[in-house]
């Protein structure tokens, strides 16, 4: 079986690997663990391709040291014992864990007392946030480290390797600057997609030259950490939000067809909704009420022409006036409620015990209604609502406001009677 190219130009030591300077570079840790020739178990995290095995088995080698490797979506209990009878024989032995972030409750708890001892020195490698989907036992015993997304420049020069290595291409293959650049492009930062585009741009090529019409027929658009189960998903909704929030009506769009692209409605459904209220609110009010409509339209399309109410409804958020003073004064209201069960003022209970007539609430009273007392004695003079005005129509509700707090209100409704 002819082994992928990606494989066959994997690095066996650090200074084959392209990018990650920030931790193989002069002085830098995975550096200087090599040099001085000490190891501890840590966890390499970041988006596929960027090169979390290669530095592992890289390390390895470097330091001579047996391995074995793990995958924990496929690997069961048989295979990590026979792992530590291993260690115990090869007195500490390295077990590079592949998705270690998969790994179940029982093959973490047969794992967890061997990192202890120093038994085995695990180097585990994901693609999820290690905070959110490393277990808190496993994630304490390793050290956590960022493996980056390679820049175009690191790409490019992986590209001009692997069409001259004895290892690649052996110098058979040339290509012009840029179906380079557009590989580099679209790749993402994700090498393996680099080299395997440049596979299928090799095997299709004519006169074993590669240009940029070979690269747009087999690439045609760019490669996207994309995965409603993974990090790429959730930052791209974070992203979204944000740009909306920012009022950066281009970035808006931009995230959003990035989440249209996945035809994650679902997603844009309820960052809409949150945006509209959180972010807008009393600002532009009627904003809220046609997000609502355009999403409604856009689950009576489907996609791909969803996109059109759903650009609609960005492009209004993004660039209405912003107030969060509503959600921000519920926040405050809710962190009291939260904290102190106040009772309820007799006089405003459903079916008051023990109150004489004048004393209760007035059904029929409505000039009377803004200077009752509502809160609890305990929090009578507690705001929780900050108007903004950010807009004609808040300013008015902070006049109005303004206005009622004029009035004196009392818990003594026989008074006001």
């Amino acid at each position: 079986m002819q082994q992928p190219l990606a494989l066959k130009l994997r690095p066996t030591k650090l200074d084959e690997v392209f990018g990650q300077q920030h931790l193989i570079g002069e002085n830098m840790l995975l550096r200087r663990c090599v040099n001085e020739q000490h190891l501890f178990s840590m966890i390499f995290f970041g988006p596929p391709g960027c090169g979390k095995t290669t530095l592992a088995l890289a390390i390895a080698n470097e330091l001579n040291l047996p391995y074995h490797s793990f995958s924990a979506v496929t690997g069961n209990k048989k295979d990590l014992v026979e792992i530590f009878e291993h260690a115990k024989l090869s007195n500490g032995l390295i077990v590079i864990i592949d998705e270690i972030h998969r790994l179940n409750k029982d093959k973490q708890d047969l794992l967890l007392p061997h990192i202890e001892t120093g038994l085995i020195t695990v180097i585990g490698a994901t693609t999820s946030n290690p905070y959110f989907a490393i277990n808190p036992a496993v994630r304490s015993r390793c050290h956590l480290l960022e493996v980056k997304p390679l820049s175009l420049e690191d790409v490019e020069k992986a590209i001009e390797f692997a069409l001259n290595s004895e290892k690649g291409y052996n110098s058979t293959i040339s290509i012009d600057e840029d179906a380079k650049k557009l590989i580099a492009y679209h790749s993402n930062g994700d090498l393996r997609y680099a080299y395997n585009l440049i596979e299928i741009c090799a095997m299709g090529c004519f006169n074993n030259h590669i240009d940029i019409e070979l690269v747009k027929k087999y690439s045609s658009m760019a490669n996207m950490h994309y995965d409603h189960d993974e990090d790429g998903h959730y930052d791209a909704v974070s992203a979204f939000q944000k740009s909306i929030r920012g009022s950066d009506v281009n970035a808006a769009l931009f995230y959003l067809s990035r989440l249209a692209m996945a035809n994650d409605l679902d997603s844009i459904e309820r960052r809409l909704l949150v945006i509209a209220y959180e972010d807008i609110g009393l600002a532009n009010p009627a904003a809220c009420a046609r997000t609502v409509n355009a999403l409604d339209a856009a689950r009576r399309i489907g996609f791909p022409e969803a996109l059109i109410p759903l650009g609609v409804a960005v492009i209004d958020l993004t660039l209405s006036p912003k107030s969060r003073s509503a959600t921000d004064s519920v926040h405050s209201a809710y962190a009291v409620a939260e904290k102190t069960p106040y009772a309820v003022p007799v006089y405003l209970r459903l079916n008051p015990v023990g109150l004489a007539d004048e004393d209760k609430y007035d059904y029929n009273a409505y000039h009377n209604f803004h200077k009752i007392q509502y809160l609890p004695d305990e929090i009578k003079d507690m705001e929780f609502y900050i108007p903004n005005a950010a807009s004609s129509y808040e300013k008015a509700l902070a006049d109005n406001y303004k206005e009622l707090k004029k009035y004196y209100r009392t818990n003594k409704l026989k008074s006001l009677k």
